[in-house]
């Protein structure tokens, strides 16, 4: 999102199919790192943003903000920093006052340069490498806070024009930011005022992944117009599950002037695939979009619809965020953390469905050595819906697993992930695949499907068989 400026009408270009594959890093210890596509803390654990933006270069004395934020359940704050190119300066020990104030209320500070924003059609912005220049600056302040600070290099990068060179560009200036010293988990925004309507991001994604020599790479897509089916969202994002490459929704909102954003989507399917999400914005927007305001005038206590829609709603903030471990004092571990292969097929492109809150029937308790399976409805619209299965291990390890459940009003399963799933009937089996099937005492995986559904959709109990 771009001050007191709205975004260029795009057209959706027609989807085309690209998987991409790749090696994937060691886990480091420092700070925040990737692996598998997942993002994990200093301690190993798995961190799932759940935050929002807010812009601070425009309003520094909302220092308050942080902890109000804070309060709503948010694990995470997007902030926005200006380089000095387009509006004032933010100086490096400002900088450590905005990390210190992420800190202070256990917030994971993601800090971005906004001056980039639309360049090649908009009129003063800047490139990547003047960005560059920017974190280089500052570097004595972040070097050192890799546990806590996620480095967004530069916010929209480039408009609808000249966004040919985003992967070049993007490549390069990771690898200055990495000569100059910063270990952190950098975050990377898409091209075409940050919507990718081009795919030029998800398409060379794999590219740029690899010119990071840490291997420490996010990617970041704004949701606005161009994501107003659920098809468009859950393809997009389903390709990078798919190819093991870090993705987040590093802005999104509930309407826009290029068009009318699906978040319900949105939201329910970054839930169910363990992907992050950053909404617009916090308060103090101008220029016509007043409407993504999440409180008025920074004020708590007045939520806007679209602050009770994304903090409190169906796979908000409040219900879903997850403090970072490492505020909670926990010890590093002297193991990598588990990883978990991206799905073998991704996610279906037809069939827009609207979302409904999850419904689960709980497991039970699992003997020793045993699993338990727990069956949630994820999405659903007519004549379709998205399953997940989640498989968890008894009071010891297993080595494999498998769950078995009899649909009652003739649903079929049509395309599956993270398992392989065979039906007799009404009754489908679905067994392990070879990444997942080794779960430590308590530990889960899961697995998910789209199947067909006519008159009604009840949830069958789920067996599950440890092996």
């Amino acid at each position: 999102m771009k001050k007191l400026l709205s975004v260029a009408g795009v057209a959706l270009l027609t989807v085309l199919a690209a998987v991409f594959a790749f090696g994937q890093p060691a886990h480091a210890a420092a700070g925040f790192s990737v692996a598998n596509g997942r993002l994990y803390d200093a301690n190993g654990t798995e961190f799932v943003m759940r935050g929002v933006s807010h812009a601070h270069t425009w309003y520094p004395q909302q220092t308050s903000s942080f902890a109000n934020i804070k309060a709503l359940g948010a694990n995470s704050v997007r902030v926005v920093l200006s380089s000095g190119d387009r509006w004032t300066k933010n100086s490096a020990s400002d900088v450590a006052n905005v990390i210190s104030l992420c800190k202070a209320n256990k917030l994971i500070c993601v800090l971005e340069v906004h001056d980039t924003t639309g360049y090649g059609e908009q009129s003063g912005a800047i490139t990547l490498d003047r960005a560059v220049d920017y974190w280089l600056s500052i570097a004595s302040v972040l070097q050192g806070q890799e546990k806590y600070v996620i480095v967004n290099i530069g916010n929209e990068p480039y408009g609808n024009q000249g966004y040919a060179t985003w992967a070049t560009d993007t490549g390069n200036a990771i690898k200055r930011l990495r000569s100059g010293g910063l270990t952190h988990t950098i975050m990377v925004d898409a091209p075409n005022w940050g919507q990718d309507w081009s795919f030029t991001m998800r398409d060379n994604a794999g590219t740029v992944f690899a010119a990071d020599p840490q291997k420490n790479t996010v990617f970041s897509i704004h949701m606005y117009g161009v994501f107003d089916t659920a098809a468009e969202i859950t393809d997009y994002l389903g390709r990078f599950r798919t190819a093991g490459l870090p993705i987040v929704v590093g802005e999104f909102g509930f309407n826009h002037s290029d068009g009318n954003p699906d978040e319900d989507t949105i939201m329910a399917y970054s839930q169910a695939n363990g992907i992050g999400y950053l909404g617009w914005s916090w308060s103090g927007n101008g220029g016509g979009v007043e409407y993504l305001d999440m409180v008025t005038n920074f004020d708590p206590s007045q939520l806007t619809s679209w602050g009770q829609r994304i903090f409190n709603g169906a796979n908000g903030i409040k219900a879903t965020g997850k403090e970072a471990s490492v505020y909670a004092g926990t010890t590093p571990p002297t193991t990598t953390p588990p990883t978990t292969a991206p799905p073998t097929t991704a996610p279906p492109t037809t069939a827009p469905p609207t979302t409904v809150p999850p419904t689960t029937v709980p497991p039970t308790t699992p003997p020793p050595g045993g699993c338990t399976a727990s069956y949630t409805i994820v999405n659903s619209w007519q004549g379709g819906f998205q399953g997940e299965v989640k498989v968890t291990a008894g009071a010891a390890a297993i080595s494999g697993w498998s769950a078995r459940w009899t649909f009652a009003n003739g649903q079929t399963v049509t395309q599956s992930w993270n398992a392989a799933i065979s039906g007799s009937g009404t009754t489908y089996t679905a067994r392990n695949v070879d990444y997942n099937g080794r779960l430590g005492a308590g530990a889960s995986t899961s697995f998910g499907f789209i199947g067909s559904w006519n008159g009604s959709n009840a949830i069958p109990a789920v067996t599950c068989t440890a092996s």
